[in-house]
């Protein structure tokens, strides 16, 4: 396979647009999009997770959209796999690729590569989330912090997904989960670029909480009640969802959840905006910015 392969992953907070982007950019290089978006992986959540609509899927063929269920055990090290090995063979017949999606981390994997960590015994898993759920966030805090210091140092804490791999493979493995990183980045047949879509603050919080209540309007809350008997699976603790289980469960009221999932969204984009900070070398361009100009910056560096 020759080398000038590139690899384009459009990136930004949630909310800003990079859907729109992605397929725009995909048409303008008649090309496909991979998905890292860790949610829009899973075909139950057809709502909460703002997937491509079907006639942005007819646009552009799209990989890993909907293509497991809440139900499969699957992870960044099993993306990382499946997703290379489809990029790869599309690069056979493709100079260039879009990569797209949220999850920061999903997209390291590809781009740069990570560890692999070995399989974790489902029964060992569920006692790990069986202590969340019964001890709270605080308690697997806590018991990362006395087994592995130097990883609580420097994992996002209220990231509870990466907090249980971290004691899964700890269990596991009997090291820390950090001395097991060996934070080589891995070779690609294929050059990466980032670009990073921005827009003011208030306009995105703006853009969120209206994507909440068109989500609302398209039946998010039917989308959680039909999943409420399944809320305890790791997949389902994800934003528009918890919200309304809590709901169900009479915790909070219906107006509370709504406010909850806009905010915690914003929240979430926050994060998101702090992990781009990382990306260094990207070009970084508006929501709203004409594709064109995009394009030129584009062939400036692939």
């Amino acid at each position: 396979m020759r080398k000038n392969k590139n690899l384009i992953y459009i990136a930004g907070p949630t909310g800003v647009g990079k859907t729109d982007l992605s397929i725009e950019i995909a048409k303008k290089f008649n090309t496909d999009i991979v998905s890292c978006d860790s949610r829009q992986f899973y075909k139950e959540l057809k709502i909460g997770t703002s997937p491509p609509s079907y006639s942005q899927l007819k646009e552009v063929k799209h990989h890993f959209i909907h293509h497991k269920s809440i139900h499969d055990v699957y992870n960044v090290g099993k993306y990382e796999k499946d997703a290379i090995t489809v990029i790869n063979d599309l690069f056979k017949e493709k100079d260039n690729l879009i990569l797209v999606g949220g999850s920061g981390l999903y997209a390291d994997s590809i781009m740069f590569g990570i560890d692999d960590f070995p399989d974790v015994p489902l029964n060992m898993r569920n006692n790990i989330i069986a202590n969340f759920k019964s001890g709270g966030l605080e308690s697997i805090q806590n018991k990362l912090k006395k087994l592995d210091p130097e990883y609580y140092d420097e994992v996002d804490l209220r990231n509870v997904n990466r907090i249980i791999r971290a004691l899964e493979v700890i269990e596991l493995t009997g090291e820390k989960f950090s001395s097991l990183r060996t934070k080589k980045e891995k070779q690609r047949v294929f050059k990466s670029h980032v670009v990073i879509i921005e827009t003011d603050r208030e306009k995105l919080y703006k853009r969120i909480n209206n994507r909440v209540d068109i989500m609302i309007k398209e039946g998010l809350e039917d989308e959680a009640f039909k999943l409420k008997d399944f809320k305890e699976l790791n997949t389902l603790n994800t934003v528009g969802y918890k919200e309304f289980f809590n709901y169900f469960d009479d915790k909070i009221t219906y107006t509370q959840a709504v406010e909850k999932i806009k905010q915690n969204t914003r929240n979430y984009a926050k994060r998101q905006i702090t992990w781009l900070k990382k990306y260094t070398k990207s070009i970084n361009v508006y929501n709203n910015q004409e594709i064109e100009s995009i394009i030129i910056k584009l062939n400036q560096v692939i």
